[in-house]
């Protein structure tokens, strides 16, 4: 038998007794007076007054001088000493105690006093086991070096792994500060339809699903835009939300199939407005400008660098690349080492092109601009060069973080660009837009200049928490069914 079944069998063992001995080892709740990030913040001022604190928390670590135990007992980061005296809480308890086992969630009451060494203690009074654990802790608590098992089993994860717990503090912090910018700038926030009748607003294939009652298919959405500006045509002049979009796509380093993302939307407002509203909500977002990403440094100052198309990929390629047939933009990516598998379209042969060649080039933060038309059959066709849209990607460390437009809203063009979109599904682009004639009619009642941004928020938690890969920032990625 191994150490680990010896272990469970110990603590089940653990559990019998204790239920022998009267003791309900699943309590129902627990009025503790102070959590342990107070305690620890604050001892000092306790420590004066000398009062009875109550606390909870879980067992991390024992050890035995007679009939003396000394715990560490742990909360959401912060962890404290018990010092637990038979004399003091009494045989009948001292005696229940010796089935208490690591990992097991106790209340305790007490007063503070500090060790000889200046440890912060807790003089227990009286203690009470809440919730019985009946399995190990892994790896003596210092934390799970199989990756798959931390991505399979979080909550494991974030038992024995301080630094995996504080990036998801973390991504909540930097939601509520997004929301707090969005707020502050007059936006209201909304929530629209996940189960959409027709999908649209990305280039990607959905998971489809079929409501039952009204015999109908529906699809789980790839993007929440097209929602978000009918409530623009509506009157609704600044909206936003943070969307759970689903993409049926591959995974790696930068996907998932389930992610979550802002989306804002601005009437009156076109792309320029757009950009300064992005430098302005990560300028929010990382106050001190600087940021250390995979080794690098990272510095957000305003102007973000603005970066055309097509100007740096005919540069890089030596040649002009607008306006060049399938074939030829094939020859260069064969030139340039860039796999097409898939890409059988013009457009998005092009925009492969781009991001090979040039995104995974770029560090520091910046918007490329002014993409190819075929592309973008959402945004609107930029004022002064032929060919393009005014549209920008924010992409830092070749990461794209966001994505934005001067929205089309023109019903008679957006019409022209889904029909276009309808040819290239029948050239075999799988992820071409599908026809909305609702949004389509939406327009045609008027929707004002607007500018909207999309933001990733699993990449932008990425990039401010230092973590390489999607899969350490969302707390339950999609993995294989665990054989």
């Amino acid at each position: 038998m191994d150490e680990i079944n010896v272990l469970e069998k110990q603590m089940y063992e653990n559990l019998k007794k204790l239920q022998e001995m009267g003791v309900e080892v699943y309590k129902y709740g627990y009025d503790f007076t102070h959590t342990l990030k107070d305690l620890i913040e604050h001892s000092e001022d306790y420590l004066e007054k000398d009062v009875v604190v109550k606390v909870a928390g879980r067992i991390i670590s024992e050890r035995k001088h007679g009939k003396v135990v000394f715990w560490d007992i742990k909360d959401q980061l912060e962890k404290i000493q018990l010092y637990i005296k038979k004399d003091i809480v009494g045989e009948e308890k001292y005696d229940q105690i010796k089935y208490y086992d690591i990992g097991d969630i106790v209340g305790v009451s007490g007063k503070l006093f500090k060790t000889h060494t200046g440890e912060l203690t807790i003089l227990v009074e009286s203690v009470d086991i809440l919730a019985k654990a009946l399995k190990p802790l892994p790896e003596k608590f210092h934390g799970l070096k199989d990756v798959e098992i931390r991505y399979r089993k979080r909550y494991l994860d974030l038992i024995t792994s301080d630094e995996s717990k504080r990036v998801f503090l973390k991504r909540t912090e930097l939601i509520n500060r997004i929301r707090d910018f969005l707020n502050s700038n007059g936006f209201v926030e909304v929530e629209t339809p996940i189960l959409q009748p027709v999908y649209g607003g990305a280039f990607a294939q959905p998971f489809i699903t079929h409501h039952n009652t009204h015999d109908m298919t529906l699809y789980l959405r790839i993007a929440n835009e097209l929602y978000l500006k009918r409530l623009i045509v509506g009157g609704m002049n600044r909206v936003y939300e943070f969307a759970k979009d689903f993409r049926n796509e591959g995974i790696d380093r930068t996907h998932n199939p389930e992610f979550t993302q802002v989306e804002f939307y601005q009437s009156y407002a076109d792309y320029y407005d757009m950009m300064e509203l992005v430098e302005n909500m990560f300028l929010t977002l990382v106050p001190e400008k600087r940021i250390t990403y995979q080794g690098r440094e990272i510095i957000f100052e305003k102007p973000f660098k603005r970066i055309d198309f097509y100007d740096s990929l005919n540069e890089a390629v030596g040649r002009n690349v607008k306006g060049l047939n399938v074939e030829e933009l094939k020859s260069i990516a064969e030139k340039f080492n860039v796999d097409l598998e898939g890409k059988k379209t013009y457009g998005k042969i092009l925009d492969e092109l781009f991001s090979e060649i040039i995104q995974k080039k770029i560090v520091q933060p910046s918007f490329v601009v002014n993409h190819p038309i075929e592309i973008s059959p959402l945004a609107r066709k930029h004022r002064e060069k032929d060919g393009v849209v005014e549209r920008f990607e924010f992409v830092v460390c070749g990461m794209e973080i966001g994505n934005s437009f001067s929205e089309l809203n023109d019903p008679l063009d957006q019409k022209e660009r889904f029909l276009k979109q309808l040819e290239e599904r029948k050239k075999g682009d799988i992820e071409a837009f599908a026809m909305d004639e609702d949004y389509v009619e939406a327009l045609m009642y008027g929707m004002p200049p607007t500018g909207g941004v999309g933001i990733g928020i699993d990449r932008t938690v990425m990039l401010l928490t230092d973590q390489s890969s999607i899969r350490d920032v969302i707390l339950f990625p999609l993995l294989k069914t665990e054989k």
